[in-house]
């Protein structure tokens, strides 16, 4: 399995994800909206909004594994 870097998250941009990170846990159903740098140009982060929620939030592309994509069909976006 391919590990997260920066061109992975970019393909991610604008959907909704899982987001597992290296210590074992999920962030779950996440919609990905931006990749920014960090302080001092040292790493890139991921913004991210949780679902019904408003908060952007950021995590670092280093503590992340992988993204699993979510099928929208099967979720309900409208409510």
């Amino acid at each position: 399995m391919e590990s997260f870097s920066l061109n992975s998250a970019k393909s991610f941009i604008g959907k909704h994800v899982n987001l597992h990170l290296k210590d074992g846990s999920v962030i779950i159903n996440v919609h990905l909206r931006n990749i920014k740098k960090g302080n001092f140009g040292k790493g890139n982060f991921v913004e991210y909004i949780p679902y019904k929620n408003r908060k952007l939030t950021s995590i670092s592309i280093r503590c992340v594994a992988w993204a699993e994509m979510l099928n929208p069909n099967l979720m309900d976006f409208a409510s």
